[in-house]
């Protein structure tokens, strides 16, 4: 075989598979973007790099995989939306205590479906892999549930907490277990 048949035949091996190598991580990023949505960038914000924060994510991925996420029983799911309900009309009358124990409600429809609730910041970084996109919800209302616990929240950012506090419930409560990956 001639030199210049081996090289026709070697050059496009090479050139096929430098296309494959690049592709594959920017396969990767996409399902990273896809699976975390606005969490991902916040990761690639707060990290030293790209590579640094798509490894993070990852690490939250395998973590996430030893959970024993689970769906809630009919009977659990009704007792929680009534819990929910008594939360809101305590609101009316309690509000700063009403913002606290609808946090707390979320805590322990969390542990109900199988995610730990050890500290905040660990629980943000369990919730980000299927619960993403509703992230922003929580971190708004824990912020003002810490303001309202000093007494320093207007009923307006109190309200708001409930609503915030509210769309991660929902999302806990009738998510069902269910891996979610939505979109970009």
């Amino acid at each position: 075989m001639s030199t210049g048949t081996l090289l026709a035949i070697v050059i496009p091996i090479v050139v096929v598979a430098a296309l494959i190598a690049l592709a594959v991580p920017f396969q990767r990023r996409r399902a990273l973007r896809e699976r975390f949505g606005p969490e991902y960038e916040r990761a690639v914000d707060g990290a030293d790099s790209r590579l640094a924060a798509e490894r993070e994510l990852s690490t939250r991925e395998k973590r996430h995989d030893t959970f024993d996420i689970k769906p809630l029983p009919d009977g659990v799911r009704e007792r929680y939306s009534r819990d929910w309900e008594e939360v809101q009309h305590e609101f009316v009358d309690r509000p700063e205590d009403a913002v606290h124990d609808a946090d707390r409600l979320v805590t322990s429809l969390m542990e109900a479906r199988g995610y730990p609730t050890g500290s905040y910041d660990q629980q943000l970084k369990d919730l980000s892999v299927e619960h993403g996109r509703t992230l922003d919800h929580y971190r708004a209302a824990h912020e003002i549930d810490m303001l309202g616990t000093s007494h320093r929240a207007t009923t307006e950012q109190l309200r708001s907490a409930m609503v915030h506090y509210r769309a991660l419930f929902d999302e806990l409560l009738l998510d069902g277990g269910q891996t979610r990956h939505a979109t970009a």
